[in-house]
């Protein structure tokens, strides 16, 4: 069988000068990011642009500059980040919908920020909280888990959907004893926290968040703090739940009260529990999974949105770990 791919020259022109503009990045920078991932040459001629390459890749550079032209058109600002998670899934998956994705806002921070969605895993596990009452989100770092479901949290709270948010973690010994860190119970465990704080202050002013700790709209503590609680008409978040023991994921999830949601996030590849105790987020996935109400969400390597030295480091671990089970 031949490898030959029919050559292919097409042109896009595009109507708004403006986007056009904007849609092509200073000097080109967009388009120049779009032809090397696509694997085709793409020049441009006021707001017209050539692209050259073989059919199937042309297409998928076409399809590419066509849907990120509209949403430049509906006033979605398009930044170099936004176009490689855009030519990411695309090469992915040229059906998806972009609009269905990019222009989902989960919530506009203190600083008029929007948080949008970079994926289509994302896409599905934010529509998975908004109609399931718990959900499991379960892949990597970097692929957003707990930072929408801390979104989804806040706007759950602002839009008085729920009366408070309860974030939680295990407080897990990871190379460093408890006992040996200085302080009290509450500095002790205050590290193991500190993502959570980190994620709810970049939702909402230090201020605000500190009043709304005052007044026990938002708690954060360590998973065992759980325990004896019914918690109703809250938006509750487990974070690092890999972390957890058998008997915390079972105390966590019959804490959940009327009205109330939760979210389990974590990486059953990422465990700091001794070996010889299983994780209570593998058991939880082997025991509900496709039970009616309860939704798994899985993100893998392709879903991360962090520094894209993220993935590479995730392949090559990936790749030792296949070295040691062969």
């Amino acid at each position: 069988m031949s490898n030959y791919q029919e050559h292919a020259r097409s042109e896009l022109t595009f109507q708004d000068a403006h986007a056009a503009s904007e849609l092509f990045g200073v000097h080109d920078g967009n388009l120049k990011r779009i032809a090397e991932a696509a694997g085709v040459t793409i020049s441009a001629r006021g707001d017209t642009v050539f692209i050259e390459g073989d059919t199937i890749a042309s297409t998928l550079a076409a399809n590419i500059l066509n849907q990120l032209y509209g949403l430049v058109r509906d006033g979605y600002p398009v930044f170099a980040k936004d176009v490689e998670y855009a030519t990411h899934v695309l090469c992915r998956d040229s059906r998806v919908n972009l609009k269905e994705i990019f222009l989902d806002t989960v919530y506009v921070t203190s600083k008029k920020r929007s948080i949008t969605l970079k994926n289509p895993n994302q896409k599905d596990y934010i529509d998975a909280i908004r109609n399931f009452d718990i959900v499991f989100g379960i892949g990597p770092a970097g692929t957003g888990k707990t930072y929408l479901a801390m979104a989804m949290a806040v706007a759950a709270l602002a839009k008085k959907k729920v009366s408070r948010i309860v974030l939680t973690r295990p407080a897990v010994e990871a190379g460093e004893a408890l006992g040996f860190l200085p302080g009290d119970l509450a500095e002790k465990v205050n590290p193991y926290l500190r993502p959570l704080y980190d994620a709810l202050h970049d939702m909402m002013s230090f201020e605000k968040a500190s009043a709304l700790m005052q007044q026990d709209s938002i708690e954060v503590a360590p998973l065992a703090f759980m325990r004896g609680r019914t918690l109703n008409d809250s938006f509750i978040i487990l974070d690092e739940a890999q972390n957890s023991t058998t008997e915390q994921m079972k105390m966590f999830l019959t804490r959940i009260g009327f009205n109330s949601k939760a979210v389990i996030t974590g990486d059953i590849t990422q465990s700091d529990l001794p070996s010889n105790r299983p994780s209570g987020l593998i058991e939880a996935k082997e025991l509900l999974y496709g039970i009616d109400g309860i939704r798994f969400v899985f993100f893998d390597k392709h879903d991360v949105v962090r520094h894209k030295l993220v993935q590479k480091i995730i392949n090559a671990y990936e790749l030792q770990e296949t070295r040691k089970n062969r």
